[in-house]
């Protein structure tokens, strides 16, 4: 499974870049799945539903499924954070994982600058940065740098670093 960071500081438009990337790879044919780190405590339970009660009143994980989907809440009830590798096990195996957050893992990433949004750049010093996706011109960067709304640009150079096919392209080859 391919894993895939998008990285950079709050309001930089991490979020943006991964909706249009998914959007892009998903019309493509290839699988995609989703890692979002959170900073602060969230919650996508209601309070008053059934597994909302399930879950206060101590269960450990607390699962909800219909003929549309279905979700796991695990809470922690204290343990550690779980770290990215964890969380990838957990997930069902795709062509391409998104990854939003976890900027300072050690998996590859896409670095997303915004000029205003921080003084400060992950590249050049994390050397897992392999692109930055940027509104303003950048010198002295020795990787490729694109524009925030070349979707299809960025998209090519992922296909081609991670070397996907589609399902239909296998079947033509």
């Amino acid at each position: 499974m391919k894993v895939l960071g998008i990285a950079g500081w709050s309001g930089s438009g991490k979020t943006t870049l991964v909706t249009s990337l998914v959007l892009e790879f998903v019309e493509r044919g290839f699988s995609v799945s989703t890692v979002k780190h959170a900073h602060h405590d969230f919650d996508l339970d209601q309070p008053g539903k059934d597994s909302h009660k399930h879950r206060s009143a101590g269960a450990r994980e607390v699962m909800v499924g219909s003929g549309t989907r279905w979700a796991l809440t695990h809470e922690l009830r204290g343990g550690p954070e779980p770290t990215l590798e964890r969380l990838l096990q957990k997930m069902t195996r795709v062509d391409l994982v998104l990854v939003e957050g976890f900027k300072f893992g050690d998996h590859e990433k896409i670095e997303v600058y915004r000029a205003g949004h921080s003084n400060t750049r992950l590249y050049p010093d994390d050397p897992r940065v392999i692109a930055i996706v940027t509104d303003t011109l950048l010198s002295g960067v020795d990787l490729p740098v694109f524009n925030s709304h070349d979707i299809t640009e960025i998209s090519e150079f992922v296909v081609s670093h991670y070397g996907l096919t589609t399902p239909k392209e296998n079947d033509a080859a």
